[in-house]
């Protein structure tokens, strides 16, 4: 909370449009150069308990992007999978250490075929170590993601440890976001699964995916569909397919994930499009403040 507060205060209050404005600003081609929001994805508990008393404090409306299989009580377990590295290990290498020792794969050979990636997303995540990104690529690119559940839920064994024990703690429940919304932030979509990459979906899959998501979150907020005009890409992934998918739904506003402009994405300048807006994480910013 405090260094939420001191966030806020280093890139000036005065910067910060709310939600509402943003997006409307944005619309009319109105931005200034200064001109910011807060955005929030992945409908975590600490978002509401944390974060929430501090916008409402500072009078900030804020995004809040959340994936609807939290609603249908099996969600995505990425949140979880983080919790837990992070939390039953002496330190997330001592993780990864153990994730890599799972896997039948010659990850020496992976790793050197991977090491232009590899260079490439440290300049794009700088907050995230070479461990981080090595486990990242072998998640997203090298294993298919039921081994990955497959190898999570034996080491989840090892350390007796129960994901749903987890849920309330982690995610957003109903009720949180109906008080998210009728105190003025808005709410977007960010998938119904929260596939770390969604851009290797078919577009039929991808329209499932984001079908569904305007549909649970509609029905949890009481609304109609066509007031939900804003989006982030989970994981920063999406191709050309999620452009039109988004499109066809009405999707007006979308965020990616990072201040960077990706040739393989097609973009000639960092705010590419109206679903293609960069974003600085807030480690960036807290690095940058040097707490």
């Amino acid at each position: 909370k405090d260094d939420f507060y001191k966030l806020i205060k280093f890139i000036g209050k005065e910067n910060i449009l709310d939600a509402d404005e943003f997006f409307h600003r944005h619309k009319e081609n109105k931005l200034k150069e200064k001109n910011l929001c807060i955005t929030f994805d992945d409908g975590i508990r600490c978002q509401h308990d944390i974060a929430l008393p501090v916008l409402e404090e500072l009078k900030i409306k804020s995004f809040f992007f959340v994936y609807s299989s939290i609603f249908k009580g099996n969600p995505d377990l990425l949140e979880i999978y983080r919790y837990f590295r992070l939390n039953y290990f002496k330190n997330v290498d001592e993780f990864y250490n153990l994730f890599f020792k799972n896997l039948d794969k010659n990850l020496s050979k992976f790793f050197i075929d991977q090491k232009p990636n590899i260079n490439i997303n440290k300049l794009k995540f700088p907050y995230y170590s070479i461990n981080d990104i090595k486990f990242r690529l072998v998640r997203d690119n090298l294993i298919k993601n039921k081994e990955y559940k497959e190898i999570m839920h034996k080491i989840f064994k090892q350390k007796n440890f129960d994901p749903k024990d987890f849920y309330e703690i982690l995610f957003m429940n109903k009720m949180h976001l109906i008080k998210i919304k009728q105190l003025g932030h808005l709410v977007g979509l960010h998938s119904h699964n929260h596939s770390t990459k969604i851009e290797k979906l078919s577009l039929t899959e991808q329209t499932e995916e984001y079908q569904k998501n305007i549909d649970i979150l509609s029905e949890v907020l009481n609304c109609n569909k066509e007031e939900i005009k804003y989006m982030s890409h989970p994981c920063g992934s999406y191709n050309e397919n999620t452009l039109k998918v988004l499109k066809n739904l009405g999707i007006e506003l979308g965020f990616k994930q990072v201040m960077t402009i990706e040739p393989e994405k097609k973009m000639t300048k960092i705010n590419n499009s109206a679903l293609e807006i960069a974003r600085i994480d807030h480690s960036n910013v807290i690095k940058a403040m040097n707490i």
